[in-house]
């Protein structure tokens, strides 16, 4: 697969700065039962890179120590992390608000037919992947099949109350299939609505526009098709200054399966760990979790490069959806 990582530096890319931090965003692993086009991750069924129970475990003090707002876990598939299951109900008893990030197929996995109704019985918030109302452009992200089981996924989380249950949050997302920016999230919101009400009987909360960003799986198809470059020539075109006072890796601290600590999960992918305080710029020791319970501090200064356009082009993109 060809890299773009080489590309993304240096960049004009405006400086950023770290502010209050809210969330502990965590990737438990990138195994997966899909491959997605427009992975970030590179995730898939053949990885076998998981998060240990004394991560996972370092991870919860963190969160007890810091007082966090919310846990966001991620992946992969999160569910198919051994300790997923010890993970959310140890953060629920913090009273901590836990997302998982889910592709819902997972949720009709043999091996995986309980996690809708344990999911719903801790009161986690599901924010899960649809890229499109549609067969055709599901089929072509995701693979041929995965639009209907995502519908009867869907409709399961339903009959739990999620969508319906103002304590069962269900979101949606969106991303483009190609290299072309969102459109207009609440309108596309709207049109999830009616066409997955409609067809389906399906309800959710809300809908999240995220832009694809130029790396890894998403980034290798770009170069292979000649189209990098008209890309980030289009994320750059559509920056919007109102966007950056809301991006993410302002309040959010990513953590990989290992236990390293990155600015955002874009970061995390590349390789590019948070910068430590007091630490030259030349430095590559990574900050772990355990150095920063140990106390050490991440720098106010936000590692940046080109695909940083990315969350600002339009209406900015974060793992929350549009930022205007």
């Amino acid at each position: 697969m060809l890299d773009t990582k080489p590309l993304l530096r240096p960049t004009d890319f405006p400086p950023l700065q770290r502010s209050q931090t809210t969330t502990l965003q965590v990737n438990l692993g990138y195994l997966c039962n899909q491959s997605c086009t427009h992975c970030h991750v590179n995730a898939g069924p053949t990885r076998t890179e998981q998060m240990s129970r004394e991560v996972v475990d370092q991870v919860l003090e963190y969160l007890r120590r810091h007082r966090l707002q919310v846990l966001d876990l991620t992946g992969g598939a999160p569910e198919m992390n051994p300790h997923f299951r010890y993970l959310v109900t140890e953060a629920r008893r913090l009273d901590i608000q836990v997302i998982d990030r889910c592709n819902l197929t997972i949720l009709l996995d043999p091996d995986h037919a309980t996690t809708a109704g344990f999911l719903a019985a801790q009161g986690v918030t599901i924010t899960a992947s649809l890229p499109c109302y549609s067969d055709k452009n599901v089929s072509e992200q995701r693979g041929k099949g995965i639009f209907d089981q995502s519908i009867a996924a869907l409709q399961k989380l339903n009959a739990l109350g999620y969508g319906r249950d103002p304590a069962l949050q269900l979101n949606l997302v969106y991303n483009p299939n190609g290299h072309f920016l969102p459109p207009a999230q609440e309108q596309l919101e709207a049109d999830y609505k009616r066409e997955l009400g409609s067809k389906f009987g399906i309800v959710f909360n809300s809908l999240l526009t995220i832009t694809n960003m130029p790396i890894s799986r998403f980034g290798g198809i770009l170069l292979a098709k000649g189209q990098y470059a008209d890309y980030l020539k289009l994320l750059k075109d559509n920056i919007a200054a109102a966007n950056m006072e809301g991006l993410m890796c302002r309040s959010l601290i990513s953590v990989d399966w290992q236990g390293y600590v990155y600015d955002c999960d874009f970061n995390q992918m590349l390789g590019w760990a948070a910068k430590g305080e007091g630490l030259i710029a030349s430095d590559r020791q990574r900050l772990s979790l355990a150095d920063l319970l140990a106390g050490r501090r991440l720098a106010e200064d936000i590692v940046i490069g080109e695909h940083c356009y990315g969350c600002t082009a339009g209406q900015g993109s974060s793992c929350g959806g549009a930022l205007s």
